[in-house]
C-alpha cells in the first residue's frame, strides 16, 4: 500500500530537485566556460588548448559514465534520496579541488571525481519527482526541474566570464554544499518504499542483460539522445576554433556561447514539455526536435559569418534541444520501479558519455576534412541514429509507473 505525500512535500521535492540540477548543470558546463583561461594559467597555449581541453572533457565524461551506473544501482537499492545526498557532496568537493590544481594531471583527477559525482544528480532527481507526481501532471513536474536546472548551464557561461576561473569553481562548490542541507527535508518516493517490502531484485544490471527486449529498450533510450550533446562538446567547447573556421573576425567565447545556448535550452524544455501535454505524445516531440536541431546546426555551419549571428543561431539550435527533458521523462517511464533509478541515472550519463565519441571523432576527422565538415558529419550521423532509436521506443505518455521488472 502506497503512502500518500502532501502537495507541500511534493512541491519542495520538485524545488530541491530543480536546484540540484541547476548546480549539476553549472558544474558540468563551467569547464567549457573557463577552459582557455584555466589551461593558460597552467602554461598551455596554441593547439594544446584544444587537445588538452578535449582530453579533460573526455575524462569528466568517463567519470560520469562510471558514476551513472554506480549511482543508479544505489538509487534502486538504497533509495533515491541517498544518491542525491552522496552525489552532490562528491562533486562539490571536486569543484573545490578544481580551483587549486597546479598541473594537467591534477586537473584531470578532479574532473574525473567531479564527473562521478555529477552522474547521480539528474537521474535520481527526475526519478523521485516522476514517482511523486500523478501521471496526469508528471510532465509539468519534470518540466520545472529541467527549466530551472538548465539555467545552471547558462549561469556557468555568465559566472565564467565574471569571475576568475578558480573562483568560478569555488562558487560551484559553495552552491552544492548549501543545497546539501536543503535536501535533509525531502521525502523518499512511496513507490520505492513499496518495493522494499517485496521479494524483488533491485538495481541489478543482470536484469538488463538477461532480457533481449529489456536490453534493446535500454539501448534505444541511450541512442535516442545520441546527438543531444553535440552542441556542448563541439559548438560550445570549441567555439573559438569553429569561429575561426567560419571566418568570424571577432573571437568567439565559449562562456558566451554557453550562456546563449542554455538560456534558449531552458525555454525549449518548457515548450517541449507543454507540446507533449498538447499532443499527448512524447515520441512526436522527440522526432520533431531532433530534425529541427540538426537542421539549424547545419545552417550554422554553412551560413553564419558574424559573432552575434553565431550566438543567436546556436541559441535557436539549442532551443530544439529542449527535447532533453522529454527524453528524461521517457526513460523513467520505460522501466519498472526496481530498475527505474538505474536506467534514469545511467542513460543520461551514457548520452553525455557519447560526448567522448563526439570529441574523439572530431579530433580524428579534423585533420582530414577540416573543422566544419567534421562537425557536420558527426551531427548528421548521430541525428540519424537518434531518429531510428526513437522509432523503436514505446509511447509512454501518461503511463502508470506502479510496475516492476521481473527476473
Amino acid at each position: 500500500m502506497l503512502v500518500s505525500v502532501s502537495n507541500r512535500h511534493i512541491g519542495f521535492a520538485i524545488l530541491v530537485a530543480a536546484l540540484g540540477y541547476f548546480v549539476d548543470g553549472y558544474d558540468i558546463a563551467i569547464f567549457s566556460a573557463v577552459r582557455v583561461a584555466s589551461l593558460k594559467s597552467l602554461g598551455l597555449s596554441g593547439s594544446d588548448l584544444t587537445t588538452t581541453g578535449g582530453f579533460l572533457m573526455n575524462v569528466q565524461l568517463i567519470g560520469m559514465l562510471l558514476g551513472g551506473v554506480g549511482w543508479g544501482i544505489l538509487g534502486d537499492r538504497l533509495g533515491r534520496l541517498q544518491v542525491l545526498f552522496g552525489s552532490i557532496l562528491l562533486y562539490s568537493l571536486a569543484n573545490f579541488g578544481n580551483a587549486f590544481v597546479q598541473s594537467v594531471d591534477q586537473y584531470a583527477f578532479c574532473r574525473f571525481i567531479g564527473g562521478v559525482g555529477l552522474a547521480g544528480e539528474i537521474g535520481a532527481g527526475i526519478t523521485l519527482v516522476s514517482e511523486l507526481i500523478s501521471k496526469e501532471k508528471r510532465g509539468y513536474g519534470t518540466m520545472l526541474v529541467a527549466f530551472i536546472g538548465v539555467l545552471g548551464f547558462a549561469s556557468a557561461g555568465f559566472i565564467g566570464d565574471l569571475l576568475s576561473w578558480s573562483n568560478a569553481y569555488i562558487a560551484g562548490g559553495c552552491m552544492g554544499i548549501a543545497l546539501l542541507f536543503l535536501r535533509l527535508s525531502v521525502v523518499e518516493s512511496p513507490l520505492f518504499r513499496a518495493t522494499e517490502m517485496m521479494d524483488l531484485t533491485r538495481g541489478d544490471l543482470k536484469l538488463f542483460l538477461t532480457s533481449k527486449e529489456r536490453f534493446f529498450r535500454y539501448l534505444c533510450c541511450v541512442f535516442s539522445g545520441a546527438a543531444l550533446y553535440v552542441y556542448l562538446t563541439l559548438f560550445v567547447v570549441f567555439a573559438p576554433e569553429v569561429g575561426t573556421a567560419l571566418g568570424i573576425v571577432e573571437p568567439l567565447k565559449s562562456g558566451k556561447a554557453l550562456m546563449y545556448a542554455c538560456s534558449a535550452l531552458a525555454c525549449g524544455c518548457v515548450v517541449a514539455s507543454y507540446a507533449c501535454q498538447i499532443l499527448r505524445s512524447r515520441k512526436k516531440v522527440l522526432y520533431g526536435c531532433a530534425i529541427a536541431y540538426c537542421g539549424v546546426g547545419l545552417y550554422l555551419l554553412t551560413a553564419v559569418h558574424e559573432a552575434q549571428a553565431y550566438y543567436t543561431t546556436l541559441a535557436v539550435m539549442d532551443f530544439f534541444n529542449g527535447s532533453w527533458v522529454v527524453l528524461l521523462s521517457t526513460v523513467t517511464e520505460q522501466f519498472g520501479t526496481n530498475l527505474r533509478a538505474t536506467a534514469a541515472t545511467s542513460v543520461p550519463n551514457f548520452i553525455r558519455g557519447l560526448g567522448v565519441v563526439h570529441t574523439s571523432l572530431f579530433m580524428a576527422l579534423k585533420p582530414f576534412v577540416g573543422v566544419l565538415p567534421a562537425i557536420a558529419l558527426i551531427l548528421v550521423s548521430f541525428t540519424l541514429i537518434a531518429l531510428l532509436s526513437i522509432h523503436f521506443l514505446r509511447e509512454t505518455f501518461g503511463a502508470d509507473l506502479d510496475f516492476v521488472e521481473k527476473d
